[in-house]
């Protein structure tokens, strides 16, 4: 059994960022004829929706996910966060749309979860549920299985994260989901895994980036990196205990009033889309905040070399004409050891940042209220 880091060293944290290119390849090798007779016949129907949801970083797979589900199966997919479901279900759920429900949790135990399905059986006549989960015995695996409209996936035991913030469980669903339901195959699964081994072997460098100790953190991309960027800056926010600003937006979007928050103790890292007209309006900020900020304010991700007049890159080799969604994953593993070592540069715990309690690994003290009469039979 591998010993656990002390935290000022990483933690079970750095462990479980640094196991997920064997964490993919093991997704990956799965096969289950039950599960894909299961969806095969639901996304053969044309008038099926697909809801990817979630809450917190569970949330923000389904954002990287939807648009390339949208693509490859020609349906109509959104992500829609739990927590937004739960509040207000009748703004969310059709009744008369067939619906299959993706659920996203790393231990299935968050209220929200077992609410969102929950509420889904009551308002939408025809119903499935897909669950991708870490934890055999959470709350909401265990719901689900043996039912007749639901399939339950467990990712790997190992990737049932023990550290605070979600690292290989949230990847490893993640590609589960696009394996099941999207564009990747096995061999993407494994270069996905090859990228993400150069980035665990670029760790000096991510940790010479966090000892500049920058005070303020913007991530930029585009469609599904653009939800990369939501979960990158969480993931800083989280294990800094929000010692630190962060923000995320689109290249284009950050330029229409966002962009007031650089300033010269700002990193902005800019994740570079394989879509190549996509890929212009990337290079276009890149050189707008390097014109702004200088060379070292920007950080950039990239599956292939950038032109020299934009600077430097990290370049992921091995990934060409994948989607974005897919590439999202190696990328992430680049922002999860951005924001461990950032935590460590600011002294704090990385397995639980918040010692004292304030924010938990599962979301503790949620009411789940009834939904009253009438908006429950609308």
């Amino acid at each position: 059994m591998t010993s656990i880091p002390a935290q000022e060293d990483g933690g079970a944290t750095i462990l479980e960022i640094g196991q997920q290119p064997d964490a993919w390849r093991e997704v990956a090798g799965r096969t289950d004829e039950d599960a894909a007779r299961f969806l095969d016949e639901l996304v053969a129907r044309p008038d099926l929706r697909i809801i990817l949801t979630g809450a917190g970083s569970s949330a923000f797979a389904g954002e990287i996910a939807a648009p390339a589900l949208r693509r490859h199966l020609n349906r109509r997919v959104e992500a829609i966060p739990t927590t937004d479901i739960v509040a207000g279900p009748m703004n969310f759920l059709e009744r008369e749309t067939p619906t299959l429900m993706v659920s996203f949790g790393r231990s299935g135990n968050s209220p929200e979860s077992l609410a969102t399905t929950a509420l889904a059986d009551e308002l939408v006549d025809e119903v499935w549920h897909l669950v991708l989960t870490c934890d055999r015995e959470g709350k909401l695996g265990q719901a689900h299985a043996g039912r007749a409209n639901s399939l339950v996936v467990f990712m790997p035991e190992r990737t049932n994260d023990v550290g605070f913030a979600m690292t290989s469980s949230l990847t490893s669903m993640l590609l589960s989901c696009l394996l099941l339901l999207g564009p990747a195959s096995p061999r993407d699964a494994d270069a996905l895994a090859a990228a993400a081994q150069h980035v665990v072997d670029l760790q000096p460098d991510i940790r010479a980036l966090a000892q500049t100790k920058k005070q303020r953190f913007v991530y930029l991309g585009s469609g599904p990196l653009e939800g990369l960027s939501r979960e990158s800056a969480l993931k800083l926010l989280e294990l800094t205990a929000g010692e630190v600003v962060t923000y995320f937006d689109s290249p284009l979007g950050f330029r229409h009033g966002p962009k007031s928050v650089l300033d010269a103790d700002t990193l902005v890292v800019v994740y570079v889309s394989t879509d190549p007209h996509t890929r212009l309006y990337d290079l276009d900020i890149i050189a707008e905040i390097r014109g702004q900020l200088g060379q070292d304010a920007v950080t950039v991700l990239s599956t292939e070399p950038i032109p020299a007049k934009y600077g430097p890159a990290v370049v992921l080799s091995g990934l060409a004409g994948l989607d974005d969604a897919l590439v999202a994953l190696p990328y992430l593993v680049f922002a999860q050891y951005l924001a461990l070592f950032t935590s460590l540069e600011y002294r704090k715990t990385p397995d639980n940042p918040f010692p004292s309690g304030e924010v938990s690994r599962v979301v503790k003290g949620v009411t789940i209220h009834p939904m009253t009469g009438g908006a429950a039979h609308a």
